[in-house]
Protein backbone atom coordinates (compact mmCIF):
# COMPACT_ATOMS: atom_id res chain seq x y z
CA UNK A 1 0.00 0.00 0.00
CA UNK A 2 1.57 3.50 -0.85
CA UNK A 3 1.32 5.87 1.87
CA UNK A 4 -0.89 8.39 0.42
CA UNK A 5 -2.80 6.50 -2.03
CA UNK A 6 -4.65 8.70 -5.17
CA UNK A 7 -7.61 7.03 -6.18
CA UNK A 8 -9.49 7.67 -9.57
CA UNK A 9 -12.60 7.25 -10.46
CA UNK A 10 -14.57 7.90 -13.90
CA UNK A 11 -14.91 11.85 -12.97
CA UNK A 12 -13.16 12.02 -9.77
CA UNK A 13 -10.08 12.09 -8.13
CA UNK A 14 -9.69 11.07 -4.59
CA UNK A 15 -5.94 12.67 -3.38
CA UNK A 16 -4.35 13.89 -0.27
CA UNK A 17 -5.11 17.16 0.75
CA UNK A 18 -2.88 19.66 -0.07
CA UNK A 19 -1.96 23.27 1.98
CA UNK A 20 -3.39 24.87 -2.02
CA UNK A 21 -6.98 23.35 -1.17
CA UNK A 22 -7.79 25.82 1.71
CA UNK A 23 -9.60 27.98 -0.31
CA UNK A 24 -11.69 25.43 -2.59
CA UNK A 25 -12.77 23.87 1.70
CA UNK A 26 -13.69 27.49 2.09
CA UNK A 27 -16.05 27.63 -0.54
CA UNK A 28 -18.03 24.58 0.09
CA UNK A 29 -17.95 24.66 3.78
CA UNK A 30 -19.36 28.36 4.24
CA UNK A 31 -22.52 27.71 3.12
CA UNK A 32 -24.95 26.87 5.94
CA UNK A 33 -27.39 24.37 4.25
CA UNK A 34 -24.17 22.64 3.46
CA UNK A 35 -22.93 21.67 7.01
CA UNK A 36 -26.66 21.95 8.33
CA UNK A 37 -25.47 18.06 9.69
CA UNK A 38 -21.99 18.84 10.75
CA UNK A 39 -20.74 20.43 13.95
CA UNK A 40 -19.00 23.23 12.50
CA UNK A 41 -19.14 27.40 13.00
CA UNK A 42 -20.68 29.52 10.84
CA UNK A 43 -19.38 31.41 9.04
CA UNK A 44 -16.73 28.80 7.85
CA UNK A 45 -13.75 31.27 7.56
CA UNK A 46 -10.16 31.13 6.38
CA UNK A 47 -8.25 29.87 10.07
CA UNK A 48 -11.33 27.18 9.80
CA UNK A 49 -10.14 26.32 6.13
CA UNK A 50 -6.60 26.43 7.17
CA UNK A 51 -6.85 24.38 10.24
CA UNK A 52 -9.13 21.76 8.29
CA UNK A 53 -6.71 21.03 5.92
CA UNK A 54 -3.45 21.43 8.16
CA UNK A 55 -5.59 18.33 10.64
CA UNK A 56 -5.32 16.07 8.01
CA UNK A 57 -1.36 16.16 7.51
CA UNK A 58 -1.77 16.08 11.34
CA UNK A 59 -3.83 12.69 11.32
CA UNK A 60 -2.25 9.40 11.04
CA UNK A 61 -2.87 8.36 7.74
CA UNK A 62 -2.80 4.44 8.38
CA UNK A 63 -5.91 5.22 11.04
CA UNK A 64 -7.83 8.42 9.36
CA UNK A 65 -7.02 9.18 5.99
CA UNK A 66 -8.80 11.54 4.41
CA UNK A 67 -9.06 12.26 0.83
CA UNK A 68 -9.85 15.71 -1.04
CA UNK A 69 -12.61 14.67 -3.70
CA UNK A 70 -11.43 16.35 -6.60
CA UNK A 71 -13.45 17.22 -9.54
CA UNK A 72 -11.58 19.20 -12.76
CA UNK A 73 -8.78 20.48 -10.83
CA UNK A 74 -11.19 21.64 -7.41
CA UNK A 75 -12.11 20.17 -4.05
CA UNK A 76 -15.54 20.04 -4.10
CA UNK A 77 -15.82 17.66 -0.95
CA UNK A 78 -14.08 14.85 1.46
CA UNK A 79 -14.43 12.11 2.27
CA UNK A 80 -12.23 10.37 5.40
CA UNK A 81 -12.32 6.97 7.22
CA UNK A 82 -11.64 6.12 10.66
CA UNK A 83 -10.28 2.87 10.97
CA UNK A 84 -9.77 0.28 13.72
CA UNK A 85 -7.33 -2.78 12.88
CA UNK A 86 -8.00 -4.41 15.95
CA UNK A 87 -11.46 -5.32 14.64
CA UNK A 88 -11.11 -4.66 11.22
CA UNK A 89 -13.98 -1.62 11.04
CA UNK A 90 -14.10 1.33 9.28
CA UNK A 91 -16.01 4.63 9.63
CA UNK A 92 -16.60 6.64 6.45
CA UNK A 93 -18.09 10.02 7.03
CA UNK A 94 -18.20 12.26 3.22
CA UNK A 95 -19.34 15.83 2.59
CA UNK A 96 -19.69 17.17 -1.35
CA UNK A 97 -19.86 21.11 -2.06
CA UNK A 98 -24.16 21.81 -2.53
CA UNK A 99 -23.96 23.11 -6.06
CA UNK A 100 -22.55 19.20 -6.66
CA UNK A 101 -25.38 17.75 -5.05
CA UNK A 102 -27.34 15.54 -7.07
CA UNK A 103 -24.71 14.23 -9.26
CA UNK A 104 -23.50 11.17 -7.84
CA UNK A 105 -20.72 12.34 -6.93
CA UNK A 106 -20.65 11.58 -3.24
CA UNK A 107 -21.78 8.13 -4.51
CA UNK A 108 -18.97 7.44 -7.00
CA UNK A 109 -16.28 8.69 -4.01
CA UNK A 110 -17.71 6.43 -1.73
CA UNK A 111 -17.45 3.03 -3.71
CA UNK A 112 -13.92 4.04 -4.87
CA UNK A 113 -13.05 4.45 -0.91
CA UNK A 114 -14.87 1.45 0.30
CA UNK A 115 -13.40 -1.19 -2.27
CA UNK A 116 -9.69 0.54 -1.26
CA UNK A 117 -11.05 0.02 2.42
CA UNK A 118 -11.69 -4.25 1.65
CA UNK A 119 -9.34 -4.51 -1.08
CA UNK A 120 -5.65 -2.38 0.45
CA UNK A 121 -6.34 -2.47 4.20
CA UNK A 122 -8.01 -5.94 4.64
CA UNK A 123 -11.34 -4.35 6.42
CA UNK A 124 -14.03 -6.77 7.35
CA UNK A 125 -16.46 -3.69 7.27
CA UNK A 126 -16.96 -0.63 6.70
CA UNK A 127 -19.86 1.11 8.31
CA UNK A 128 -21.45 5.17 8.26
CA UNK A 129 -24.34 6.67 9.87
CA UNK A 130 -26.46 10.07 9.15
CA UNK A 131 -28.84 12.06 10.83
CA UNK A 132 -32.29 10.64 10.06
CA UNK A 133 -33.29 13.24 8.45
CA UNK A 134 -30.36 13.66 6.07
CA UNK A 135 -31.85 11.28 3.17
CA UNK A 136 -29.40 12.48 0.61
CA UNK A 137 -26.59 11.37 2.91
CA UNK A 138 -28.30 7.78 3.63
CA UNK A 139 -29.46 7.06 0.32
CA UNK A 140 -25.93 7.24 -0.79
CA UNK A 141 -25.31 4.62 1.85
CA UNK A 142 -27.85 2.45 0.44
CA UNK A 143 -26.92 3.44 -3.19
CA UNK A 144 -23.32 1.27 -2.56
CA UNK A 145 -24.99 -1.67 -1.10
CA UNK A 146 -24.94 -0.85 2.51
CA UNK A 147 -27.34 -1.85 5.08
CA UNK A 148 -29.53 -0.15 8.23
CA UNK A 149 -28.55 -2.15 10.76
CA UNK A 150 -29.85 0.64 13.25
CA UNK A 151 -31.26 3.89 14.61
CA UNK A 152 -29.66 5.16 17.34
CA UNK A 153 -31.83 7.44 19.26
CA UNK A 154 -30.62 10.85 20.51
CA UNK A 155 -27.15 9.50 19.47
CA UNK A 156 -25.97 13.65 19.06
CA UNK A 157 -26.64 17.03 19.43
CA UNK A 158 -28.54 18.90 17.00
CA UNK A 159 -26.11 21.09 15.13
CA UNK A 160 -27.93 23.64 15.02
CA UNK A 161 -29.60 24.09 18.74
CA UNK A 162 -27.85 22.73 21.36
CA UNK A 163 -31.10 22.02 23.53
CA UNK A 164 -32.15 18.98 21.02
CA UNK A 165 -30.50 15.51 19.80
CA UNK A 166 -30.73 14.04 16.92
CA UNK A 167 -31.54 10.23 15.74
CA UNK A 168 -28.84 8.76 13.83
CA UNK A 169 -29.33 5.73 11.00
CA UNK A 170 -26.20 3.45 11.25
CA UNK A 171 -25.80 1.49 7.74
CA UNK A 172 -22.95 -1.28 7.41
CA UNK A 173 -21.44 -3.56 4.83
CA UNK A 174 -19.61 -6.31 5.12
CA UNK A 175 -16.34 -7.48 2.66
CA UNK A 176 -18.49 -10.39 1.81
CA UNK A 177 -21.29 -8.43 0.55
CA UNK A 178 -19.12 -5.65 -1.09
CA UNK A 179 -17.58 -8.89 -3.39
CA UNK A 180 -21.14 -10.17 -4.40
CA UNK A 181 -22.03 -6.91 -5.46
CA UNK A 182 -18.87 -6.50 -7.46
Amino acid sequence: MADYPTLETERLTLRRFRLTDVDDVIAFANDEEWQRYLPLPYPYERVHGEQFVAESFLKDWKSKPAFAVVLDDMVIGEINLSIDKRRQTAGMGYGIARQHWGNGYATEAARAVVAWAFEALCIAKVYAYANVDNSQSWRVMERIGMIREGLLRSEAPDSRDSNRRQDVAYYGILREEWERQT
